[in-house]
Parts: structure tokens; sequence; C-alpha cells
């Protein structure tokens, strides 16, 4: 699993590279929460999670997701998702995520 990110002009991208899944959910969800904390002194943000390299995905990412949306909604930080591969768009179209955080390219 690798986690990169990028902060520019209010909005910050977050790429997560590799497998979404119980064997690595707590780590990503880590590095989210800091990242996006981090950032947050700097003013209203936005934040893009770029899925488009992951390469598997399963019911804890999903979790992982919505308990990231949760706890940032409080602090009016809207997150989105950016590219996501096939296997993890289907899982996401599955789930209804897109309902609440929006899919852009």
């Amino acid at each position: 699993m690798d986690i990169r990110y990028v902060f520019n002009q209010n909005e910050l991208q977050i790429s997560i590279c590799g497998e979404l899944d119980e064997n690595s959910a707590f780590a990503v969800r880590t590095a989210i929460d800091r990242v996006v904390s981090s950032h947050l002194n700097d003013g209203p943000i936005s934040v893009v999670l770029d899925l488009s390299e992951i390469s598997f995905m399963d019911s804890t990412g999903i979790g992982m997701l919505l308990g990231r949306y949760k706890k940032f909604a409080k602090r009016n930080v809207i997150i989105s998702l950016k590219n996501p591969s096939r296997n993890a768009d289907r899982i996401l179209k599955m789930a209804g995520i897109y309902e609440i955080m929006p899919k852009v390219s």
C-alpha cells in the first residue's frame, strides 16, 4: 500500500495505491486522517481521493471511506473520488457510495 498526497489551492489530492482491504484499511485511515487534519488549519479544503491505482477493494475499504466521509463532513470537508479503478468503481457503484461522495475525473 502506498499513499501520496499533494495540497494545492485548498484541494488535497490523496492517491491510494494497492489493495484497500482488511489488511491495509487501518494504515490508510490513519494516513488520510493525519494528512487531512494537518491541512484543516489552512482554511476550508476539499479532499479528492484518487483511486486509479486500487488493485482490490472489499467491504472494509468501503467502511473506511464512509468513516472518512462522516468524520470530515462534520468539519465541512467535501470528499470526492477520482478515477476509480475498474474493480473499485464496480464496488463503489454497488455500495451506492457515489450518492454521498461524487465521482470526478
